[in-house]
Order: C-alpha cells, then sequence, then structure tokens
C-alpha cells in the first residue's frame, strides 16, 4: 500500500482529516501523521480525544507570531519531514498557513498533493484573510482536488484545473460528526440550559475583530429579549483579542461565557441546540446535518451552496441586522422549520470513503 502523509496544523483542519486518516488506516495504507502545532493548545486536547498520536510535532508556534512567522517557521522543519520520509502522497486541508506551507512542500519535493475542501472561494482577498489566498495558492499546486459541492468544483474548473483532476465528494465535516454524536451525551452546561432553548455562539474570526464591538452587543440584545425562554451559550475562543472584547461588551447574564470545548462536547452540544450564531466556516457545514439553523456573522461567505439551499443565512455583522435575524427566526416558528429541514448540500457522511476510493485507484494507476 501506499505511503500516505497528513499535515496539519489546527483543530479544524484535523477535524475535517480524522475521518480520512482512519479510512487510510482501514484499508491498511502508511499513514503519517504531521502535526505543525499552528494552533497547539486546542489541538492537543483533540489529538488525545481522538487517540492520535502525531508521527511528527513540529510545535512552531510561539507568542506574538505573525503570518510571516508562522509560515517561515512551518516550511523548514516540514522541509526535512517530507525528505526523511518520502511519502508517496501528501494531503492537506482547507485553508491555513499549514495549508499552504504543506503545499509548498510537496512542490519542492515533487510528491502528489491532495487538497481536501478545495474549490471554496470568495473571490476576495481580504475576506476571510489570509484564508481566501492561502486555499487559491494551494489550488494551483494541487494534483488532486477534493470539492465539496459542484459549486466549488466549477469554481476550480474556471481558473483553469484539470476537470479529470477534480472530485466532488462532500465534506467530511459530516463523516467526523458520526464519530462524536452520542445519544447518551450529558454537560454541566446542558444541566444549566434547562429546559430554555440553547442558541450556539461561535465568533473568533481575524477579519471580523474590529466589529467585535456591534456583534457582541447584538448578541446581548437578542439575551436580553429571549431571557426567560432561551441562554445564549458562548465558548469564546483562545484568542486575546476576542477575550477582552468579550469582557467588556458581553454583559447580558442571559449569556453563558465558557471556556473552549473539545470537539465531542461540542458537536453534541450542538446537536442539542435550537439555533446557531456564528462566524465559523465548519460549523456552516455540520448544523445543517444535525438540522440545526444557521445565521452566519460575516459579510461574506466561501459556502454559498447552503446560503441558496436555505440551510443559512448571511446576516453580516451589524448590530441591527444581526438583531433583526435572530428576532425573525427566533419568532417564527414556521421559517425555523423550513430552515431546519432542508437537505444539507455538504453531503452524507461518506467524503472519505470517496476520497480514499480514488486514491486507490491512483495506486493502481501508478502500478
Amino acid at each position: 500500500m501506499s505511503k500516505l502523509m497528513f499535515v496539519f496544523g489546527t483543530r479544524p483542519e484535523f477535524i475535517k482529516l480524522y475521518p480520512v486518516i482512519m479510512e487510510a488506516r482501514r484499508r491498511e495504507h502508511d499513514v503519517i501523521v504531521v502535526n505543525t502545532g499552528q494552533h497547539r493548545e486546542m489541538l492537543d486536547q483533540l489529538l488525545d480525544e481522538m487517540g492520535i498520536t502525531a508521527d511528527f510535532s513540529l510545535k512552531i508556534m510561539t507568542q506574538q507570531q505573525t503570518l510571516a512567522d508562522i509560515l517561515a517557521r512551518t516550511l523548514s522543519p516540514l522541509d526535512q519531514v517530507v525528505a526523511q520520509v518520502r511519502p508517496d502522497h501528501l494531503f492537506v486541508h482547507g485553508d491555513t498557513s499549514t495549508t499552504l506551507a504543506g503545499s509548498l512542500i510537496a512542490l519542492y519535493r515533487n510528491v502528489p498533493l491532495s487538497h481536501v475542501e478545495a474549490g471554496l472561494r470568495t473571490f476576495n482577498k481580504h475576506s476571510p484573510f489570509p484564508e481566501e489566498m492561502n486555499r487559491q495558492l494551494t489550488g494551483v499546486l494541487t494534483d488532486y482536488h477534493f470539492t465539496p459541492t459542484e459549486v466549488t468544483r466549477g469554481n476550480l474548473e474556471r481558473e483553469g484545473k484539470d476537470p479529470s483532476r477534480i472530485f466532488v465528494v462532500g465534506n467530511s465535516a459530516i463523516d467526523m460528526l458520526r464519530y462524536t454524536v452520542r445519544d447518551d451525551f450529558q454537560h454541566p452546561v446542558l444541566d444549566e440550559v434547562g429546559d430554555r432553548k440553547l442558541v450556539l455562539i461561535t465568533v473568533h474570526r481575524r477579519e471580523n475583530i474590529s466589529e467585535l464591538g456591534q456583534m457582541f452587543s447584538a448578541l446581548n440584545d437578542v439575551a436580553e429579549r429571549y431571557a426567560a425562554t432561551h441562554r445564549l451559550v458562548y465558548p469564546i475562543h483562545m484568542n486575546p483579542v476576542v477575550r477582552e472584547a468579550a469582557e467588556k461588551y458581553l454583559t447580558s447574564p442571559a449569556i453563558r461565557v465558557i471556556e473552549p470545548l473539545g470537539t465531542t462536547d461540542f458537536h453534541n452540544i450542538l446537536s442539542r441546540s435550537y439555533i446557531v450564531m456564528t462566524d465559523s466556516g465548519g460549523i456552516q457545514e455540520e448544523a445543517p446535518s444535525l438540522g440545526k439553523p444557521v445565521l452566519v456573522l460575516r459579510d461574506t461567505t466561501e459556502r454559498p451552496e447552503g446560503v441558496e439551499a436555505g440551510t443559512l443565512r448571511l446576516v453580516g455583522t451589524g448590530r441591527e441586522a444581526i438583531v433583526r435575524e435572530a428576532v425573525r427566526l427566533l419568532d417564527d416558528p414556521a421559517e425555523y422549520q423550513r430552515m431546519a429541514t432542508i437537505a444539507n448540500p455538504y453531503g452524507d457522511g461518506t467524503t472519505s470513503q470517496q476520497i480514499m476510493d480514488v486514491m486507490d485507484k491512483v495506486v493502481a494507476d501508478a502500478g
């Protein structure tokens, strides 16, 4: 079997590569796991939770690194690992600095590159930043594009990518839910919420930092309006700027700010939420699979399929717009039901099998 290297450095990358790693192992490929440590604290917790030990841990992070620092500190150690292991194939996911670094090293070492979750675009190089350009540059270097939808396939084809190297496979985030969501799940947060409806919040994106005052003020407004019947729960990001803004602006006692959750805890609390208000990318894919309407607190999204299908509503970052759309969804049971019952456009939970079906054929064709 082939020697397959999986390179990641953040929690979202690992969440979506984990099902592919497990499927590759199930098919008895020689799997090498490389963790750059781009988000070390949050990622180490998840690796332990899922029982994965990285074969190589680069531990690139230091305090107050710039984006250039992250990329520079990743390239040389990763190059040494690839030179030592000499993989037959290298996998990256998504749009992080680790994604771009892995793609460059695959080029430099002449290793075929697969990009999982390929083809997402906003066509605005500053939003999301730096993710949009990370994934566009990775797309130029990729040999096999594993893309979630026909829309993302179209993006790649319009950029001139070889159609025979583009595979529509859905999103592996949906696969991951099969490993994490449990019927018997219990958690103190759920006990505290009790009979009230849980509104799950995540806010952390770099391009939204300057808008946190407006966004958090809107959440206060929503929390106060529905304090008797709903509870807003916000697992806060580790970013100190986000934490400082939350301490300053999130003043409503109807908002429960908690420390970051492990992936299993988060997915299970997501599955028991009523709606989700988020600027996250991955949650836009996960929540609809669990029947949860999503209000996207961003001005753009690289997941237009969800907006077009109706599982997502793009509301922006302004205070009035956020409150208006939350009230609309929470006050209108028919609108809620419509969003909650639309089929998820991001797949059926078989993405990892489809990716490895392609990879098995690539290996067979290579002799």
